[in-house]
């Protein structure tokens, strides 16, 4: 089953809408007229993440200060895995 809903119906609706999710629903988020993201049950996603060096994000500089402590090649093995470089 395809569902729509607005980001406004997703911030507030959200626990509903992920165990909709959950159930087999799949949920196009609308979000300023324009669809921006589908919500589909991890065993039903279309495409699995790439290798990292598929990934624009993967070894991208950085953009700040992490708050955290961590280093960016940290965030990157939370990210990616200890095992992906």
């Amino acid at each position: 089953m395809e569902s729509i809903i607005n980001a406004k119906t997703l911030r507030a609706e959200l626990a509903a809408t992920l165990e909709r999710v959950r159930k087999g629903e799949r949920i196009t988020v609308i979000y300023r007229s324009q669809a921006v993201c589908r919500l589909v049950p991890i065993e039903a996603a279309e495409q699995p993440l790439g290798p990292p060096a598929e990934d624009s994000l993967y070894g991208a500089g950085a953009v700040g200060r992490s708050n955290d402590g961590l280093s960016a090649s940290e965030h990157d093995a939370v990210l990616y895995g200890a095992s992906r470089r």
